[in-house]
């Protein structure tokens, strides 16, 4: 019997192509077996679709040119997957190599089942041969990539439950038994176009010389139709198996949201809400369900999370799969009641409500007021799941309508309820740290509307007596660019960027209002604030409130002053400040909210005899301080500090000097930076305090 080897036979390659149901007896067996697969399949959408249906409005398809650049990006592209390479390869290999296979039935089922017989010459050669082969050769390493992952290495970022275990086999066998198919129809027919072929090729060449053409040809009708009702099991098994995030993660990435984690907090109509906040499946949007279906399970989101990271029980991942788990097993008893409409309540029917808040889970309090809303796992997700969010509504229910929440985060929000600032042994006033500054306070200007910009001085600027400096250094800079402003002084209230963050909405509510009726008397239309929870507040959630305002964090608008030639950085080069190398803490309000990296680095680069190093996790990836979502105020044990994680990764690069742009990542890191640093003089400061060291009048720089 003729073997083919691996050249091409002198053959006319406009002739080739191959026949579609070779060796194979009652194909109609396949269409039959076709028609329950594919019920089954839709049946378990339409049930997971039925569920998302009943969860409460949310506008999640506008914009469709956004969206559908994120979807390319994220879901067709997988910018998000291959960030973590070893990850990122396994699943490419799988993810293009079922792409390609499904798109190469797709041709069989036209070439055979249609007039169009395009199952032929090149394309059959070049695309259904040698591109199928290659594609389906990647399906099969990264299978084993996966495989050695899961069951080899084991990290401890991943769930691991016998339905992974038994996705991957799955996936392994429909591959290689394709391929055995493919060797011996090939061995038998003396296929001349072998070569084409060359994986399917090499098992025709491995086969030949133990099997008889008799063993091939039965093999091959055993192992087709075995490989046919394992493909069509797993099909209709998708939809209730995690391999369902095949469609619903590109669903969950088209949805989006699109407005940046910092305008990601839902606002509350405490008029007509039936309860504050969130314990209850019908409580959460249609989107909220969807993240739930979305999980991929694959840990990134609890990897990055800080509180986790230091051992505190907080995983988003274990959140949304709880959730996920309570939706699967009584979703349909307390949101079918109203599934399909949008407006499930929760209840069953008879009006009971199912809790997702509880200590046995990972929903439970103590996690959930771990949470310091960095937002971390948000940019980790590749299905763009929003845990934070979901975490901060649960928050709003134990705090607006269980009144629980930790002794620390209690005391703020009384200081915040009695002095409009959440430093409740503070012996400092809004203005204390002008003096000899000569600042103009709006209410005592003849005319507010000459300053050209708000100077909006935060909390922890005003009253915290290590910040004092930046929020002087701050206004000395703007005062040697020539920039009119002013301060609102007494009449400043925290924005309430705590309260919010805790889950005291109506606290967060009545402050926001304050705030815009005040800055709305004096015409405020530009502000400038070096507190990017202040920056974060003003840009994305003052504007629900009637508050616009063109808000720049005061990085932004000093590095806009050099740029412009207002503010003089010629010669700052040559001014030393003492210091050899600095690195920049990128603040999660300032950076991962609200996108903004550069503005702080460059105003570095004017410090002068400074080398810029950066940490291992910067920029996006940035790890948080442990300030934010009202955690500064909590007393954390010893040896779960998020502060002292970061300030040992700062000491690491063997900086002098630790740059921060926040004075909560001010405080937080200037104790962690001491408990960490060793022998060493390792000193935390604002780039504005360096930036006045490098740029203002020598006779009037900051100590």
């Amino acid at each position: 019997m003729f073997r083919v080897g691996g050249t091409v036979p002198v053959m006319d390659p406009t002739q080739a192509t191959r026949e579609v149901f070779w060796n194979i007896e009652y194909t109609w067996l396949v269409y039959v077996l076709m028609v329950p697969t594919l019920a089954v399949f839709g049946w378990g959408f339409w049930l997971k679709i039925r569920r998302w249906r009943s969860g409460q409005p949310a506008l999640r398809f506008d914009r469709p040119g956004e969206r559908l650049q994120l979807f390319l990006r994220n879901a067709v592209g997988q910018g998000r997957t291959i960030k973590r390479r070893y990850a990122g390869l396994f699943h490419t290999l799988v993810y293009t190599g079922f792409i390609v296979l499904f798109l190469a039935t797709t041709v069989v089922a036209i070439h055979h089942d249609t007039p169009l017989h395009i199952m032929k010459g090149h394309f059959y050669l070049i695309f259904q041969s040698l591109i199928v082969d290659i594609f389906g050769l990647f399906v099969l390493v990264g299978v084993a990539l996966a495989a050695i992952r899961r069951w080899i290495s084991k990290p401890k970022l991943l769930v691991y439950t016998d339905e992974a275990s038994w996705i991957l086999v799955t996936i392994f066998v429909m591959a290689l038994t394709g391929f055995m198919i493919e060797g011996w129809r090939i061995a038998v027919t003396d296929d001349p176009w072998a070569a084409w072929s060359p994986i399917g090729n090499l098992f025709a060449l491995g086969s030949d010389p133990w099997m008889t053409d008799t063993a091939m040809q039965r093999g091959h009708v055993i192992i087709w139709w075995f490989h046919l009702v394992v493909a069509f099991g797993w099909i209709a098994w998708v939809p209730f198996s995690k391999m369902s995030h095949v469609f619903t993660a590109p669903l969950n990435i088209f949805t989006a949201n699109l407005d940046g984690y910092g305008g990601s907090l839902k606002t509350i109509d405490f008029e007509t809400a039936e309860r504050f906040g969130i314990n209850h499946l019908g409580d959460f949007t249609w989107k909220d369900l969807l993240d739930f279906d979305a999980c991929t399970e694959c840990g990134r989101c609890t990897d990055v999370c800080p509180a986790n990271t230091v051992g505190k029980s907080l995983s988003p991942r274990d959140i949304i799969l709880d959730l996920q788990g309570l939706m699967h097993k009584r979703g349909d008893e307390f949101l079918g009641s109203r599934a399909g409409n949008g407006n499930g309540d929760g209840g069953n029917g008879s009006g009971e409500l199912l809790p997702i808040i509880d200590q046995k889970t990972a929903v439970s309090p103590e996690a959930l007021f771990a949470c310091t809303t960095c937002a971390a796992c948000m940019e980790a997700c590749p299905v763009h799941i929003e845990q934070m969010p979901k975490i901060v509504d649960a928050r709003r229910y134990l705090v607006m309508e269980e009144a629980d929440f930790p002794e620390g985060m209690m005391d703020m929000m009384n200081s915040l309820e009695s002095r409009q600032h959440p430093f409740a042994g503070t012996q400092f006033s809004r203005v204390d740290w002008t003096e000899g500054l000569d600042i103009d306070v709006m209410a005592e200007m003849d005319d507010p509307h000459e300053a050209e910009v708000l100077m909006w001085v935060g909390c922890g600027g005003a009253l915290v007596e290590r910040n004092r400096n930046t929020v002087r250094a701050t206004a000395k800079l703007l005062k040697k660019a020539g920039v009119k402003f002013a301060i609102l002084g007494r009449e400043e209230s925290c924005t309430g960027d705590p309260a919010r963050r805790v889950g005291n909405e109506f606290l967060f509510e009545m402050l926001a209002k304050g705030n815009v009726e005040t800055m709305e008397r004096y015409g405020v239309r530009k502000v400038v604030t070096s507190c990017p929870h202040c920056f974060n507040s003003f840009r994305n959630e003052y504007p629900h409130f009637g508050g616009s305002y063109e808000v720049y964090h005061h990085t932004q608008f000093l590095d806009q002053l050099l740029e412009s030639g207002r503010l003089d950085g010629n010669g700052a080069g040559g001014r030393s400040n003492g210091s050899s190398t600095i690195t920049f803490h990128d603040p999660c309000y300032l950076g991962r909210h609200n996108g903004e990296y550069d503005a702080p680095r460059n105003l570095l680069a004017q410090v002068g005899g400074a080398r810029q190093v950066e940490m291992e996790r910067s920029r996006n990836t940035s790890f948080c301080c442990g300030g934010g979502g009202g955690m500064a105020f909590v007393d954390e044990p010893p040896d779960q500090r998020v502060n002292q994680e970061r300030a040992q990764e700062a000491v690491d690069t063997g900086a002098d000097v630790v740059a921060v742009g926040c004075p909560f990542c001010a405080t937080m890191l200037d104790d962690g930076v001491n408990a960490r640093r060793g022998d060493r003089d390792v000193q935390v400061r604002d780039v504005a305090e360096l930036l006045w060291d490098a740029v203002g009048d020598s006779e009037e720089a900051a100590p």
